[in-house]
């Protein structure tokens, strides 16, 4: 509805025309006087500004149309009743909800349209508009005795305002006690200044504080509330309204029966102690419990799909879901590993389904499996390397037995050379290379733990002092080498030949993770651990341990890769600049002491070596005498029945120690050497047996042996670890071991000792 003014400027500029025509006609009049140009310039002049000012009018009377039709097509379905005023407070439009609540006849003013809303609005009036001027908007609230009333009056040009009147507790939820939405107007002190109908028809009463319709307050804005009715209590879901004015609205809805039933329901599906989705079949969350939200760290209020929360199936698994609504693999569980989060989560879904209406949706119940992974880890990571470990070690069983005779013969060779002699260069080469084999196949051994190691007790400052001269060497110019010692370390019982040899691979290690140069920290210090400590999966018990620590300043490790660094053959060097074993035969090293070793890093700062060795008891240390020189080789006297299944390894030995003067009896087999031992007229003083051989071991037939020859002395040689001889050597007196490969001088050294 348009209503206006404009006749006092209309009246005007008539005024103006009708002067403009009488100064052209008294022009006409007086033509040829000198007045004739005067009058014809002032009519025209005058007919100008009428006209320009005309056009002006127009486009702002255009400009304005086209606002109010803006307006009122935004303004028209507006549930509010809202008016377009302008500057004087004249109504111009109103729309269909102000035409139908205030029934205009003829143009109004604003204050004409309140005063049936409340007594006296001129005020009121003023100083919203007045506020509006100043601030482009304002508002007001006016609790009446008819209800409650808010006011918005919003600045739309110089010349106009939007006014919007939204009366709460009036209308039809007046005229139709106990319908519409039950509403307190609450003040400071929790007030109540103003109830609609339904909510006194809910309470039976005209409340005047909060605290006797809602008992337990502060209210939970948002959630469920207890509330009394005059039916006696009901569960009402409650939102609270604030306002400026310092007064809030508080919006309640009652709950039915059901809708109680069906909230309990709700809040016991929440509370489950078992994590639980209910999924459509697409995999589309429907709904979810506390447990499962915080398993998956669901976020609040999105929708989201299960694929999006986990990952791992190794298959679609919106493929999976689709079988499982269709009843196929419902039975069967399976271990995703959750996107969300830091840390790594995995957990163990079982679906099942449930009919509906419009088909089968699924149940997805969810446990928490990242324990249960992580242990199937470390033993599927034990297991591997128990493979690799045997592998390697049976490897090494048959290179040390090839390695024993390219060795054996070439010291054989060599006998028979001197260095003046034109082959006795290449018969070093070969002998080096075998002894450079050697070490190979003694990686291989240390990794899978089946080296023959030499405890003794030490003191790591001696240990760090006699290497160090060579760790210097191998770290160049560009980097500086710093060792720090714990005032007084404890001391430990290790094979000091493998300890070197753990260091130096950590070093070169470090060396190689600063190309441009930087500093190597090797660090002691003594660690007591008073209760068990669990790092990277691994339970270090309760214990004195001496930690030792190698740190770098290189690029790191990156977190993906950190895991695999002790995984045999695994390198990070480009090809040919590494064989992936020197990690791995630390770790092999450092666990077959009884150590534990860890490796720690960030990316671009640096990478720690922190290994942790068992101290060693001062009595241990004290004892601990200095390892006897070996004796001179000298021409032996004795029978010696030498026990080997490999050929070349067996003529080697033999030859060998013929040529020290001992009496040799070979067999090939245990077998072989019984039958030989049935000869009650054969002399035998010596047993020199390979400990795994075809049939019976060594071991075995040595002690059937003994049952008629007692005082027959033995030597076991062997491609694999002394350990293997633990369950036997006990049983079996006055035996040694030497391990494969030996050479010539250490075989007839071994005889010597065992025989004289």
């Amino acid at each position: 509805m348009l209503a206006g003014g404009g006749r006092q400027h209309r009246g005007l500029w008539l005024v103006l025309v009708a002067l403009a025509l009488l100064c052209l006609l008294a022009a006409l009049r007086l033509r040829g006087s000198l007045y004739e140009l005067g009058l014809a310039t002032a009519g025209v002049t005058l007919l100008s500004t009428v006209a320009l000012a005309g056009l002006v009018r127009m486009i702002r009377a255009r400009r304005r149309t086209r606002l109010l039709a803006r307006i009122a097509g935004f303004l028209e379905h507006d549930s509010a009743a809202s008016l377009v005023v302008d500057d004087i407070g004249r109504v111009v439009f109103l729309n269909q909800a102000a035409r139908e609540r205030f029934h205009p006849h003829a143009p109004v003013r604003i204050g004409d349209i309140l005063q049936d809303v409340f007594a006296n609005p001129g005020a009121v009036v003023t100083r919203l508009r007045t506020r509006a001027q100043e601030n482009d908007n304002a508002s007001e609230d006016i609790v009446t005795r008819k209800g409650h009333v808010r006011l918005n009056v919003h600045r739309l040009a110089p010349e106009g305002f939007l006014w919007r009147i939204e009366e709460i507790g009036l209308g039809p939820a007046r005229a139709h006690s106990g319908s519409g939405l039950p509403m307190l107007t609450v003040g400071r002190g929790n007030t109540i200044l103003f109830m609609n109908d339904a909510a006194r028809d809910f309470a039976g009463t005209r409340a005047r504080t909060l605290d006797s319709v809602f008992p337990d307050l502060p209210l939970k804005n948002g959630g469920f509330n207890l509330a009394i009715s005059v039916e006696g209590p009901r569960n009402c879901l409650v939102h609270e309204a604030e306002h400026v004015t310092g007064r809030r609205e508080v919006y309640f809805l009652p709950m039915t029966q059901d809708q109680q039933v069906v909230e309990a329901g709700n809040a016991a599906f929440d509370a489950l102690p078992v994590a639980v989705l209910r999924l459509d079949r697409d995999g589309t969350v429907l709904r979810s419990n506390r447990l499962a939200r915080a398993l998956l760290a669901i976020p609040e209020g999105t929708p989201v799909k299960l694929p999006q929360l986990v990952e791992g199936l190794g298959r679609p698994i919106a493929g999976w879901l689709a079988e499982a609504a269709e009843g196929r693999g419902v039975k069967t569980s399976e271990f995703l590993r959750v996107k969300q989060g830091e840390a790594e989560v995995f957990v163990q879904i079982s679906l099942n389904r449930v009919e509906e209406a419009d088909g089968y949706a699924l149940i997805a119940v969810l446990h928490d499996a990242t324990e249960m992974k992580n242990l199937e880890a470390q033993f599927v990571q034990s297991q591997k390397m128990q493979a690799i470990g045997e592998l390697a070690g049976g490897i090494a069983h048959d290179f040390n037995n090839l390695l024993t005779a390219i060795t054996g013969y070439c010291d054989l060779l060599l006998l028979r050379h001197d260095e003046s002699d034109s082959d006795y260069a290449d018969l070093m080469q070969i002998g080096q290379n075998a002894n450079r084999a050697a070490a190979l196949v003694g990686q291989l051994l240390a990794f899978s733990r089946k080296q023959t190691l030499r405890p003794e007790p030490i003191d790591i400052r001696d240990a760090l002092a006699d290497l160090a001269h060579l760790l210097n060497r191998l770290v160049g110019e560009k980097i500086e080498l710093v060792v720090e010692h714990d005032p007084g370390p404890w001391s430990i019982r290790v094979d000091k030949r493998q300890l070197e040899q753990v260091l130096m691979n950590l070093v070169v290690n470090a060396r190689d993770a600063m190309p441009a140069g930087g500093e190597i920290r090797i660090a002691t210090s003594n660690r007591t651990l008073s209760e068990p400590m669990t790092c990277d999966r691994v339970d270090v018990p309760a214990a004195d341990y001496l930690k030792l620590q190698v740190s770098d300043q290189g690029d790191g490790i990156a977190p993906e890769i950190i895991g695999k660094v002790f995984d045999p053959f695994f390198t990070t060097k480009r090809a040919g600049e590494g064989t992936g074993l020197g990690l791995s035969t630390v770790y092999g090293i450092v666990k077959q002491s009884g150590g534990f070793v860890f490796a720690n890093s960030e990316v671009g700062k640096g990478t720690t070596f922190t290994l942790l060795f068992p101290v060693c008891s001062p009595e241990a240390a004290d004892e601990a005498a200095p390892e006897p020189s070996p004796p001179p080789v000298l021409a032996g006297d004795g029978v010696v029945l030498l026990v080997e299944d490999e050929a070349p390894v067996r003529a080697f030995a033999a030859r060998a120690l013929r040529l020290r003067g001992y009496t040799v009896i070979e067999a090939g087999s245990a077998e072989e050497a019984l039958e030989l031992l049935q000869d009650p007229d054969l002399v035998v003083h010596l047993f020199v047996t390979d400990v795994i051989m075809p049939g019976m071991d060594g071991p075995s037939w040595v002690r059937e042996a003994l049952k008629t020859r007692p005082a027959v002395r033995v030597v076991f040689v062997s491609g694999y670890a002394e350990d293997a001889l633990d369950d036997d050597k006990g049983a079996i007196p006055g035996s040694v071991y030497l391990p494969k490969p030996f050479s010539l001088n250490q075989l007839i050294e071994t005889v010597q000792q065992q025989l004289h």
